[in-house]
């Protein structure tokens, strides 16, 4: 009987030690803060921007090399935001996918915005918001990379579209569809950076005439646009406690 009882206090102090532990492990130090022990997940969101580029713009690498710039000073910013996406630069104009925290998504917005304010912008011209995604189930792509098109490159995957089939939301279809079906074939050849992929199976580029038309889609909105409305507060009634629904409406 002595034992049986020493073996029932044992077993019960033992689990009573593996729930101390349990706790501990759970715990969050001040430590492991300071030290970035303790890493916070993101929402994951995601923006696809267009923009024409300036006749004059001769050396293409420019953008890339001002992206790359913005990218490392924003991931030393928000240290736990991974920064993932492509920028496809056309002859005549250019593909933006970022993916990563709303706080960096809205600072590449500002970014286009200030390049916007600047009379002697040399870069891009006409930013447009062609899609957000919020908390998307998976990234599109590993990391993020840049790539300069050929002239042919942007066409051959050119898709004839009907007249009457040419609407906004048909577009902006065909660059989601392409961009899915460019991330399946990343996936399916193990390459974690689009550059060789597209060059061996150029069909799987958006096509430049579809940005080209979206581009002269006035129901597109521009970064300033889209940052005006994110920092808009929505007009809450106080009496009742309710949003109103007009303010989301357009008046024509």
């Amino acid at each position: 009987m002595a034992a049986s009882q020493k073996g029932r206090r044992f077993s019960s102090k033992r689990r009573e030690n593996r729930h101390l532990e349990e706790e501990d492990s759970n715990t969050v130090t001040m430590f492991d803060v300071f030290h970035g022990k303790k890493r916070e997940k993101i929402v994951l969101q995601r923006l696809i921007v267009i923009a024409r580029l300036p006749h004059h713009l001769a050396d293409r690498t420019q953008l890339g090399a001002h992206y790359e710039k913005l990218n490392f000073r924003l991931s030393k910013q928000y240290i736990w935001d991974h920064i993932t996406g492509l920028l496809l630069i056309y002859p005549s104009c250019l593909l933006h996918i970022v993916e990563s925290s709303r706080e960096v998504l809205v600072s590449v917005l500002k970014d286009l915005k200030d390049m916007q304010q600047q009379p002697d912008c040399t870069l891009l011209e006409a930013p447009k918001v062609v899609f957000m995604a919020h908390n998307p189930q998976n990234r599109l792509f590993q990391q993020w990379s840049y790539k300069v098109l050929d002239a042919d490159q942007g066409d051959i995957g050119a898709k004839r579209l009907e007249e009457e089939e040419e609407s906004t939301e048909t577009l902006v279809c065909t660059v989601l569809s392409a961009l899915q079906k460019m991330s399946e074939h990343l996936v399916i050849s193990k390459k974690a950076l689009p550059g060789s992929v597209l060059d061996e199976t150029p069909e799987l580029i958006v096509s430049q005439e579809v940005l080209d038309k979206l581009l002269a889609r006035e129901e597109l909105q521009t970064p300033q646009q889209h940052l005006q409305m994110y920092n808009s507060p929505l007009n809450i009634s106080m009496d009742f406690g309710q949003v109103i629904r007009s303010s989301f409406l357009t008046t024509v």
